[in-house]
């Protein structure tokens, strides 16, 4: 297997070619390049998969996938893997992944409101909000969204609430575990 380097729009417009669930860069890039007869070919991969794209029949009313049409695409057309292996905190993980899910989502991301603990309030429109719910809640702001959320709990915490909060947003119960794989 070879190594090559190519730079950030590439690599997007190669992920954003996705197809299936796991499908990786060398396999999208035998698809578009040899085309579906060759494609067909199995592949030895060593790498990982490239973040998968939601591709729907223009002909279709809804998405296949479930995701409602007020989405702008799949989350994990946003989702940097490298942007998430250089955070090097679980909180800046799971910040960017949520700030991924309130870009793609903007008119639905308000239902992450609904998710709550049995004492406290996870997620809020202000950090007075959600310091309210309870003590020792380290509210931060959701980057590029009008959402805060609370910052101090633990890890298996934080993936149940990425967790709800995808299957909130329409994906699926796989699609949701990824999600919270991504922390």
């Amino acid at each position: 297997m070879k190594t090559i380097e190519i730079d950030e729009e590439l690599y997007q417009y190669i992920a954003s070619q996705t197809q299936q669930i796991g499908e990786s860069a060398s396999q999208i890039l035998r698809r578009l390049l040899l085309g579906s007869a060759e494609a067909a070919v199995p592949a030895v991969e060593a790498e990982a998969p490239v973040p998968t794209t939601r591709k729907t029949d223009k002909t279709e009313k809804k998405p296949a996938t479930g995701v409602s049409q007020e989405s702008t695409g799949s989350v994990f057309d946003r989702i940097n893997r490298q942007d998430l292996q250089a955070e090097s905190s679980i909180v800046g993980r799971f910040l960017l992944i949520l700030s991924a899910l309130a870009k793609t989502h903007p008119k639905q991301f308000a239902k992450v409101l609904e998710i709550k603990g049995r004492d406290r309030q996870y997620f809020g429109r202000s950090d007075s909000e959600l310091l309210q719910s309870g003590s020792s809640t380290n509210p931060k702001a959701i980057p590029d969204s009008d959402f805060w959320v609370i910052s101090n709990s633990n890890t298996t915490r934080k993936k149940m609430m990425l967790t709800e909060a995808a299957l909130k947003l329409g994906y699926s119960e796989t699609e949701a575990e990824q999600i919270r794989d991504l922390l």
